[in-house]
């Protein structure tokens, strides 16, 4: 019959290995935010966007919707036309219209105010997705309120 002898040394490494990978940081422990986004099948940009928000710990799902589909979709999740944008995604009961960088996504889940979402309307160059942000023109994100009102989220300066 064998016995397992452990020495003190590897009783010790083996004690901190174990203590070592309950140490992980809570990011890498989380799960990734799910959002689903619906864009339409050629946009290069919306792609871009996504990939973004994907580095930052986002799962993203994707909706190819044709034109007329998509901007009944907007209509339905509360986007008022004046602050449109080309893909509309939704995470944990919000909207998120446009290239609403993700940082603002996740202030927007922390502070959980009673909006349907965020907009970044139109496509300013610089934004998520949008060309590289040492090139940034300034912009505005917007919280929409249920009453279709906007207030200013964000502002992003002119880089």
């Amino acid at each position: 019959m064998n016995r397992l002898v452990l020495s003190r040394r590897t009783a010790l490494f083996a004690l901190a290995a174990g203590f070592a990978g309950g140490l992980r940081p809570a990011a890498v422990l989380a799960a990734p935010t799910a959002i689903r986004v619906a864009k339409d099948p050629g946009c290069g940009c919306c792609g871009a966007w996504i990939e973004i928000i994907e580095a930052d710990g986002f799962a993203a799902t994707i909706d190819l919707l044709d034109y007329d589909a998509l901007q009944a979709h907007k209509i339905a999740s509360g986007i008022p036309e004046n602050l449109a944008s080309c893909h509309t995604g939704h995470v944990e009961g919000y909207a998120i219209e446009g290239h609403v960088p993700p940082a603002d996504i996740r202030r927007l889940l922390a502070a959980r105010p009673d909006a349907v979402g965020l907009s970044v309307p139109g496509m300013p160059h610089g934004s998520p997705g949008m060309g590289p942000e040492t090139e940034r023109e300034a912009y505005i994100v917007y919280l929409i309120r249920r009453d279709g009102s906007a207030e200013v989220f964000t502002t992003y300066d002119a880089a």
